[in-house]
């Protein structure tokens, strides 16, 4: 896989991302922040490291797979690896513009 091919397989990877959803919160998990890393590797793999608003997420599995199916339903990904990572610990400041405006933030 070339740079650019991983370039706009990151890409399409973030546009499925910003489909997933905590259930109890209105805003994407990219646009949370909850997405730390996202690297394609030479083999058409994918490696995500992620956390959550809260360690004790009711809505963790549901998450972590909606997350992992996603990135897999893309025709250029062989394999998606989902690492739930809390360092850094997750906080409002990670949030994008967008995001804090729709929770009120801003």
């Amino acid at each position: 896989m070339t740079q650019e091919e991983k370039t706009l397989t990151e890409g399409r990877i973030v546009d499925v991302l910003k489909t997933v959803y905590d259930p109890e919160i209105p805003v994407n998990i990219y646009d949370l922040g909850m997405i730390y890393r996202i690297e394609v590797k030479d083999d058409a793999t994918v490696e995500v490291d992620m956390t959550f608003t809260a360690p004790s997420c009711p809505a963790a599995d549901f998450i972590l797979d909606d997350v992992r199916t996603k990135i897999e339903s893309l025709e250029q990904v062989k394999g998606a690896t989902i690492n739930l990572v809390f360092e850094p610990a997750w906080d409002q400041s990670m949030m994008s513009e967008e995001a804090r405006v729709e929770l009120g933030f801003d």
